[in-house]
């Protein structure tokens, strides 16, 4: 084998380590070890190079955009102790029980009002899984669409800012995470609607699959105040994140900071707030943090290794010479994407392949803030494909023991389909991206 593929061989190697299990920070470290030792001793590596880790590392240490990771993990925890996604879906499948598949209504669009707070989907596909789908299959719901209807809600964290994912693109692409934020709201409300127009057409073309709730179920008194007091808490705390970011008062990392006292606040005004679950919320954003603090660092070590046996400059000329110039690199790089999430989740491919594909991207000059929010649209799959979608993970641990998991697995190929084709979209119509950053002042 010749020398040159030394590179793409450490890529193939990291995808090995991770494919058995191993941790992907010691993936990453590991294999940047090893292919240091393999490419001295075949004289293609300088270990030189390796004097500039320390740096990389402090620049982890300073970056001040990565600091909103942890404010919008605490923001997602604390709202899971807070209550609100039980009140809102309570409320919500009263408010649209009358319709066919309201239910499953009620879940998308609670699903996106929690994005839209906490960007975090564990959070959200366990509370929905925990309290919607025992009553949707009560209420005679499809199990295999009532478990597609929850996964698929909860990955609209994914696109829908704040997102972490946006936070971890913003970085790795070197864009500003706000104007990710702005290009990515409008595909969110997208993707949304997209799952509710499936709902509906599912509901009305089969509604024995999601039929409305009996009138009995749907009889509350004062519905009208009681669904402004669970629908002005959760806008309010998306009006203090997203709003100071797009009007331009705070930062992402600032906004996340307020939004952590605005999510205190209503766990608060919920007595939910004790100091056994701000410990848990603290710990749980600690440990995710720490998480992500070491991929970084085990991704600067496998970039700098990589850079140094020529793989980023042999990737570079493969993509460009392929035929179709920026449209294929599209296609392929999005393909790989899709494909890798299969396998991987969305923290190892932002770590592993994105920074391959920012070089080639800039030199076809594409604007990096509509291919970071396809990549996050992209990115969304990936909790959702078979055999390792996250989010298929955390509902078979909530999900009662009469859904079985290939129903969960085939409730989601819909959503997938669905998500591919607003991915598509947003290809077809950069507009649907760049609209409202070009409206920034």
């Amino acid at each position: 084998m010749a020398l040159d593929w030394l590179g793409p061989l450490m890529f193939v190697g990291a995808l090995f380590l991770l494919a058995i299990g191993y941790p992907v920070a010691f993936s990453l470290g590991a294999t940047a070890l090893l292919f240091t030792l393999i490419g001295m001793a075949v004289g293609t590596f300088d270990p030189i190079l390796w004097s500039a880790m320390p740096e990389q590392i402090f620049g982890i240490m300073k970056n001040f955009t990565l600091l909103a990771i942890p404010y919008f993990i605490f923001i997602g925890s604390m709202l899971e102790k807070s209550g609100i996604a039980e009140n809102l879906l309570e409320t919500m499948g009263i408010l649209f029980g009358r319709v066919r598949g309201g239910l499953a209504i009620a879940v998308i669009l609670v699903g996106a009002l929690l994005a839209a707070t906490t960007g975090v989907v564990a959070a959200t596909v366990v509370a929905m899984g925990l309290i919607s789908l025992p009553t949707m299959l009560r209420y005679g719901y499809d199990r295999s669409l009532a478990a597609g209807v929850i996964t698929a809600s909860g990955t609209l964290g994914q696109i829908i800012p704040p997102s972490v994912v946006l936070v971890v693109l913003g970085d790795q692409l070197g864009v500003s995470v706000g104007d990710l934020f702005m290009g990515s709201l409008i595909p969110g409300l997208l993707m949304t609607t997209a799952f509710l127009i499936h709902v509906l057409v599912i509901a009305n073309i089969r509604p024995d699959l999601a039929p409305p709730l009996p009138a009995e179920v749907r009889k509350a008194p004062g519905l009208g105040m009681r669904v402004l007091k669970v629908m002005i808490p959760p806008i309010l705390l998306i009006f203090m994140i997203l709003g100071s970011i797009f009007f331009g008062i705070a930062t992402p990392t600032e906004a996340g900071a307020v939004g952590c006292l605005g999510a205190i606040a209503l766990a608060s005004a919920n007595h939910q707030l004790t100091w056994t679950s701000l410990q848990e919320v603290c710990d749980v954003t600690l440990r995710t943090t720490c998480m992500v603090v070491f991929i970084l660092i085990g991704s600067k070590a496998f970039s700098l290794v990589f850079r140094g046996l020529g793989g980023e400059r042999l990737v570079r000329e493969w993509f460009t010479n392929l035929p179709g110039g920026a449209i294929g690199f599209l296609i392929i790089s999005m393909a790989i994407v899709f494909i890798l999430g299969f396998f991987i989740d969305f923290f190892e491919i932002v770590f592993i392949v994105v920074p391959m594909f920012v070089p080639i991207a800039q030199q076809f000059n594409l604007d990096l803030v509509w291919f970071g929010v396809i990549l996050g649209a992209n990115m969304q799959t990936s909790f959702l494909t078979p055999p390792f979608g996250f989010a298929l993970f955390y509902l078979r641990g909530v999900a009662p023991p009469e859904v079985r998991t290939e129903e969960i697995y085939q409730g989601a190929i819909p959503f997938i389909i669905l998500q591919l084709i607003v991915m598509v979209l947003l290809i077809l119509f950069p507009g649907i991206v760049s609209f409202l950053p070009s409206l920034k002042l």
